[in-house]
């Protein structure tokens, strides 16, 4: 498991980096630009990425991979997609990690409380509410109060997020017999 760590949190930290900076830009397809963020279609990938851990090597493994990826994550944001002279970019690094580490790290709970039931039951679960809570956190402290429309932008990328989760299923039932059973 130990040779897994940085590899899934370096991973983790791109997958945060990539969302961060596709969130600034809206879909401007089909009227969808007051509704949906192309943040929407990348970040899902994080809670897959935190469920393998945690079926794989349990809860206590996968809260070091959400810190690591937390501290990747942050670093790469500011590093590479914050622009210091620009209040709203300082607001998405803030806000970025403010959610990611709670619904990451609620993900992990979440998953654990329900890793007896059948095998989809706690990465869906699990990263519904996850993304909920991430995207709520997320949209409120990144745009509240700069005309943004964050509460449309919100529901429209929530509702991406879950369909997302619903798909990331296949890749978790792959990738699970990659990985060393807990």
């Amino acid at each position: 498991m130990k040779k897994l760590y940085l590899p899934l949190s370096l991973f983790m930290g791109v997958v945060v980096l990539l969302s961060n900076y596709l969130v600034q830009f809206p879909v401007k397809y089909y009227g969808l630009e007051n509704i949906l963020t192309y943040g929407a279609f990348s970040y899902p990938v994080a809670f897959l990425i935190t469920d393998l851990a945690n079926r794989s090597f349990g809860k206590f493994a996968a809260r070091k991979i959400v810190y690591l990826g937390f501290i990747i994550g942050i670093c790469f944001t500011l590093f590479f997609s914050t622009n210091f002279s620009d209040l709203i970019s300082i607001r998405i690094a803030i806000g970025s990690g403010t959610a990611f580490l709670v619904a990451q790290l609620l993900d992990v709970q979440v998953f654990d409380k329900l890793r007896k039931k059948k095998w989809f039951i706690a990465p869906l679960v699990s990263s519904c509410i996850g993304s909920t809570v991430d995207t709520l956190l997320f949209f409120s402290i990144s745009f509240y109060g700069t005309g943004v429309p964050w509460i449309t932008l919100s529901l429209g990328d929530l509702a991406v997020k879950i369909i997302v989760a619903l798909v990331m299923l296949i890749p978790f039932r792959l990738l699970l017999g990659t990985f060393k059973a807990a």
